[in-house]
């Protein structure tokens, strides 16, 4: 199994544990990952039955200006900035997520922030036979989980568990 990790995280896979299919033939990414996971997923020749998307990092909705200030903040202040990241991303688990902290930098956030999820490559990727799943939480502060739901439905079977965040507890 290929598994993926989130902006500012490191083998913070045990978190998904209750979803996780732990096989060969799946690849996993959670947040900033989940895009990781898809593009090796999409451009991979080795077999890939099954790609599981853990809140995917999906700011396509987000304003130009939004996306300007986070990189504006996190240049600014880079310490604030993730402590409030990693508040957010929590919400409302009270977990205690230091131990997957790996420090982002300004490469990967603007990646994430200006991602843009290609519908067409989704699309290809069912027909070759991978099945999608897309995980998201109801009270998610990162993303905008309506969103996501619209967006993946046509192209996987997205869950939408209720009253968890982004790290889905």
């Amino acid at each position: 199994m290929n598994y993926f990790s989130g902006f500012c995280f490191q083998n913070e896979e045990e978190l998904f544990d209750s979803y996780l299919e732990v096989s060969d033939f799946c690849v996993a990414g959670f947040s900033y990952g989940a895009i990781k996971a898809f593009e090796y997923s999409s451009i991979s020749k080795d077999r890939v039955d099954k790609l599981q998307l853990f809140s995917p990092a999906f700011f396509q909705d987000f304003s130009d200006k939004f996306k300007r200030l986070q990189t504006i903040n996190f240049r600014k202040n880079r310490s604030r900035y993730i402590k409030n990241f990693l508040s957010q991303v929590k919400y409302p688990s009270e977990l205690n997520l230091d131990r997957y902290f790996h420090e982002g930098n300004i490469d990967e956030l603007e990646e994430l922030l200006n991602y843009v999820w290609n519908e067409e490559r989704l699309n290809e990727l069912v027909k070759k036979g991978t099945e999608i799943e897309v995980y998201i939480g109801e009270k998610d502060k990162i993303i905008n989980p309506d969103s996501v739901l619209e967006f993946f439905r046509p192209y996987a079977n997205v869950y939408y568990i209720k009253s968890v965040g982004h790290i889905l507890h």
